[in-house]
């Protein structure tokens, strides 16, 4: 079923820009108001990788029909995976460094019969070690939208499947690394031993999620923290161990496993940025999942990590308004033609 979380006080005219967060396991399309206000937001699991039979228009008009008939010469703009070789139309990457107006440079208009829709590019990293995001970088601009003082000198961190740590500095993304812990948790709860004792005492992701921030979380970060000379794939052991000498109640493994992983991505990126660290740590997205970073960032002795939520609706609306799609009053740069 669609998710809806319409605001029933504002009014179809005041709509000005769709907006498509368009990832690889989901998709939400909101509608915004005059000043990037959320009039409406739908969501769907139509993800690049389950939309319904690969027909990406189809679902765009499925999410979006109701509202471009109220107001044809709505503008639409989509970041994520939608722009990736395997989504609708590939978007050539930015190179680093990259800001807002790299971003609008980069747009392409996607045009069908009935469908205009003007998509965000991603950004790369070059070199030896080469990097990507999409649809992070619109989460980005959102973050340094909404709190300005993290345009001079920042760091952002953003959770995830694929978790991302962003230098920004002058208001451009300076460079970011990519760590892959959600999926790697993932890869090991459901295809390893590890998650065998947890799953066997009713313990599922969603109920892992719930429980993390415990003991068993501290346990793993702390872990890390304080045996990091004894190597990742050690210490992931040490989650069977532990089980097995009694010292962790089975029910607490995950936890665990997850404090080591999310431990070993702070260890390694602070251990990246050494010297360079500078500027707060922002947190940006989910947030639960924002919740046991924040945690794991306390136990590294940083505390007070600002959590900023729902990024990318503030950043599609800025790259929009930067782009002409709409002006800063959100008036609609295209109108209906009059006689």
């Amino acid at each position: 079923m669609m998710e809806l979380n319409a605001v029933p006080s504002r009014t179809q005219s005041a709509s000005r820009l769709i907006a498509l967060d368009w990832g690889t396991s989901a998709l939400r399309a909101l509608l915004l108001g005059a000043h990037g206000e959320m009039l409406e937001t739908r969501t769907q699991p139509w993800g690049i990788m389950r939309t319904p039979n690969g027909d990406f228009a189809q679902a765009f008009r499925m999410m979006t029909n109701d509202w471009r008939q109220r107001a044809p010469y709505l503008p639409a703009i989509a970041s994520g995976m939608i722009g990736s070789a395997q989504g609708w139309l590939e978007v050539p990457y930015k190179t680093c460094p990259a800001g807002l107006d790299d971003l609008v440079d980069g747009l392409q208009s996607l045009v069908e019969t009935d469908i205009r829709l003007h998509i965000v590019p991603g950004i790369a990293v070059r070199g030896d070690l080469p990097d990507v995001m999409r649809g992070e970088e619109t989460q980005v601009i959102g973050a340094l939208e909404c709190v300005p003082g993290l345009r001079t000198d920042a760091c952002l961190v953003l959770p995830g499947t694929h978790s991302k740590w962003v230098t920004v500095r002058d208001a451009r993304i300076e460079t970011f690394s990519t760590y892959m812990t959600g999926e790697l948790f993932a890869v090991l709860r459901d295809h390893s031993i590890l998650g065998r004792p947890a799953i066997a005492a009713g313990v599922g992701s969603d109920a892992e999620n719930a429980n993390a921030l415990s003991a068993g979380f501290d346990r793993g970060v702390v872990a890390v923290r304080d045996h990091a000379c004894v190597g990742l794939s050690a210490l992931i052991f040490s989650a069977r161990t532990l089980m097995l000498t009694g010292q962790l109640p089975p029910v607490d493994t995950l936890s665990y496993l997850s404090g080591l992983l999310i431990g070993e991505e702070l260890r390694s990126a602070l251990a990246r940025r050494g010297a360079r660290r500078r500027g707060p740590v922002t947190l940006i997205g989910d947030p639960q999942l924002c919740a046991r970073y924040a945690r794991a960032f306390e136990l590294f002795d940083i505390p007070h990590v600002v959590v900023i939520e729902d990024a990318a609706t503030a950043g599609l609306w800025r790259i929009a308004v930067r782009a002409a799609l709409i002006f800063e009053d959100g008036a609609t740069a295209l109108s209906e033609p009059t006689a």
